[in-house]
């Protein structure tokens, strides 16, 4: 708090000693590349003067709740973008987790069950094989980017396809014919969705705490290990960093698959917090996990970014995405805006890059 405090005052000593005209370039600058904050403000303005419910209890547990569920997603590919490249793969390895963690977990009950002759798996063997699945696309990911120097564009819009496919296949299998997964075990869905804390009457579902400890896990990965120092440094400058003695195909694989990993518990979480999971779960996840992160400051330039940056990032996102839905903004306009937010935060965020340069 101190060192806030002290950074702001320099800014003001330092604001006080410029001229009219170099005042005028300073707050031209702050509102240019804090435009995305301060639309939001204004949202969020807006949006309780024409429904108060905005900013009540259960609309602020809802906004945890659900920018905790799409934490480790940004998370992973927040990594990706470190290294200059991104993921379109993760919103389809999300699906495929979630779809296999469901036909895992299914009440031996349940009428419709995928595998009627398979006893409930235990949570943490599905938590597991998710993890090793989401691990070995990332890692298809990283060996193709590292290796072949593919672009990361191409190649995760190619195992996009795969997963997409192998989705397909997966959910045909025993006679499913695609039909949607439900009829989830109680003590799964209690595992995921259910709650040990309430604020007032509103609970707080489990996979809050567990994004948190995703977070917590990766802050500590990306400042506190020689391989989040070598992320930065590959994504800074990949030729520097070889001559530095950095291992850069190791480090781009590692990347990738540590970013599969958080794909497959994304996958695990909103296996249960959805219910009902089908070809469509997963869909477009990535866009969202991507424009938290270029929010919350991760730039494609590579090399810059911060945990503390994706969770602000995914946070605002829900925000805005929660009050168009208090605002009754039709869903396919929607897409529109999320489309431009990408637009003008990618657009702001070269401009910054531009003007270090």
């Amino acid at each position: 708090m101190n060192t806030v405090i002290t950074n702001l005052k320099n800014r003001y000593q330092n604001y006080k000693t410029l001229d009219s005209r170099d005042k005028k370039t300073f707050w031209k600058e702050f509102f240019i590349n804090n435009a995305l904050y301060i639309l939001l403000i204004i949202a969020i303005i807006y949006t309780y003067t024409q429904n108060h419910k905005f900013l009540g209890t259960n609309s602020i547990v809802n906004i945890i709740s659900l920018s905790a569920a799409n934490l480790p997603i940004a998370c992973g590919i927040a990594g990706c973008i470190v290294l200059t490249g991104t993921d379109l793969s993760a919103g389809r390895v999300v699906g495929l987790t979630a779809c296999i963690s469901a036909s895992l977990l299914q009440s031996v009950s349940y009428a419709s069950k995928m595998f009627p002759n398979l006893p409930v798996i235990p949570v943490p063997v599905v938590i597991l094989l998710v993890i090793l699945v989401g691990a070995i696309v990332g890692y298809v990911n990283g060996f193709c980017v590292a290796k072949f120097k593919l672009h990361p564009f191409i190649v995760t819009l190619a195992t996009q396809l795969i997963v997409y496919g192998a989705l397909l296949m997966y959910i045909m299998l025993n006679g499913n014919n695609g039909q949607p997964l439900s009829g989830l075990d109680v003590t799964f869905k209690n595992f995921v969705t259910g709650s040990i804390l309430s604020i007032g009457d509103v609970a707080i579902p489990n996979y809050v705490w567990y994004g948190l400890i995703v977070v917590a896990f990766m802050w500590f990965v990306w400042n506190k290990t020689t391989f989040g120092k070598n992320m930065f440094a590959v994504g800074s400058n990949p030729e520097a960093a070889n001559v530095s003695g950095v291992n850069v195909v190791r480090t781009t694989i590692l990347v990738h698959v540590l970013a599969g990993i958080m794909y497959g518990i994304t996958g695990f979480i909103e296996s249960a917090r959805i219910g009902s999971n089908s070809a469509a779960t997963g869909l477009n996840y990535e866009c969202d996990a991507i424009a938290a992160c270029v929010i919350g400051g991760v730039s494609f330039v590579g090399g810059t970014g911060t945990i503390g940056g994706v969770v602000v990032g995914v946070f605002l996102l829900r925000i805005i995405f929660v009050a168009l839905n208090f605002l009754s903004i039709d869903a396919n306009l929607q897409y529109i805006i999320k489309g431009l937010i990408i637009l003008i935060a990618c657009a702001i965020d070269m401009r910054k890059y531009l003007v270090r340069k």
